[in-house]
């Protein structure tokens, strides 16, 4: 018997590889670590999921929904956007919108993106104030538009004021400005006097200026929305979320309200059938059943508070914080600290400043574990 024939090298040639554009190439995905730990305090979740009875209303409508399946889902969402404006009325003491003026898609992530896509663009810039959402220069860099920024105010409060906003907007000259209430990683609730200015600012430029609430339902008793400025400021859009307060994180609902214009031109840059038919009915049952899952909100706004007592108690600077999280710092090593934290089971975010971490506000035993781990990480 010969020889067995020599095996081809089936080994790919990588030389030959199609080289990504400019700005991927070499770029990391986004991904804050999904990782297996008792307590879980790094994405700003809602740590109370639905109740088993509303488990169960949720199956039934998805299960109903999955008998059209066959079929494409409806691609305006009337329904659903009326919903949110009706939802958006009673939350925020507004008119209600109507759905003309309510737009949803995949998150809020896929909202801003959007709105990137129709506004922003080559030799278009949009400007956002640091420390910010970490994901806003990658929308910029997906849709080709500039992206600038400009430092909010000093530590421990990082507060936006309206001069700094206006003369930011005057030194760049945005076609698109962000602004966050409350800002993500900071916490740090907007003066509605800061939206003005932004929004006058812009004006003149035909400038759009956004308003991401993603934690609005956070904020302290108070502390207005920017969606009460809507019926007197055409360029403003204000974003909001399903995933935090409402405790859908994993059903992706994002939405926004804005002038029927600006409605409309997200409708020409959107995916065909953008919203899954199961995503539509998952939403409005949430909807249906806001008291129970927005029942947490005040808890939660109780152990944030005393979570961030906790940590100025032990020493640390703390932005004051209107969303579900705590931004927190003196670490002279905070990647040593977070560290720490994981091998206890706790995992947090290294994220913002410098020697800053930030913690979402957990269950009432996430947060003892959190303390617990933290005095054995950097004892006091």
């Amino acid at each position: 018997m010969g020889p067995m024939p020599a095996q081809p090298d089936l080994r790919p040639d990588v030389s030959a590889l199609p080289i990504p554009r400019e700005g991927v190439a070499g770029a990391a995905p986004y991904g804050a670590p999904q990782l297996e730990v008792a307590h879980a305090l790094n994405v700003n979740e809602n740590p109370y999921g639905p109740s088993p009875e509303l488990a169960a209303a949720i199956g039934r409508a998805a299960a109903e929904a999955a008998t059209t399946l066959n079929r494409y889902p409806d691609r305006e969402a009337l329904d659903l956007r009326a919903d949110l404006g009706e939802y958006l009325a009673a939350e925020s003491h507004i008119p209600a919108p109507p759905p003309e003026q309510v737009w949803a898609a995949n998150g809020s992530n896929e909202v801003m993106h959007q709105l990137l896509l129709a506004y922003g663009g080559p030799g278009r810039t949009a400007l956002g104030f640091t420390p910010h959402y970490s994901m806003y220069p990658e929308y910029a860099r997906d849709t080709y538009t500039a992206w600038v920024t400009a430092e909010r105010g000093p530590a421990p409060d990082f507060t936006l004021d309206a001069a700094a906003v206006t003369a930011a907007i005057a030194e760049h000259d945005p076609g698109v400005v962000v602004l966050t209430s409350p800002n993500n990683p900071t916490g740090t609730a907007l003066d509605l006097e800061v939206v003005r200015a932004a929004a006058q600012a812009l004006a003149p430029r035909r400038g759009l200026l956004v308003v991401d609430e993603a934690y609005g339902e956070f904020r302290r008793d108070g502390v207005p929305s920017a969606l009460t400025l809507l019926l007197t400021t055409p360029n403003l859009v204000v974003t909001r979320t399903m995933s935090k307060a409402f405790a859908l994180a994993g059903a992706r609902l994002g939405y926004l309200v804005a002038h029927q214009d600006i409605v409309d031109a997200l409708r020409v840059v959107r995916l065909p059938y953008h919203l899954s038919a199961v995503t539509q009915v998952v939403a409005r049952t949430a909807l249906a059943h806001r008291k129970e899952l927005l029942g947490t909100v005040a808890l939660l706004r109780r152990e944030r508070d005393a979570l961030a007592e906790h940590l100025i108690q032990r020493g640390h600077d703390v932005a004051p914080s209107d969303a579900n999280f705590v931004l927190f710092r003196s670490f002279a090593d905070r990647q040593h600290v977070f560290e720490q934290l994981l091998a206890r089971g706790v995992l947090i975010r290294v994220v913002g400043p410098d020697g800053w971490l930030r913690v979402s506000v957990g269950t009432e035993e996430d947060n003892i574990a959190f303390r617990t781990a933290l005095q054995e990480a950097d004892p006091r």
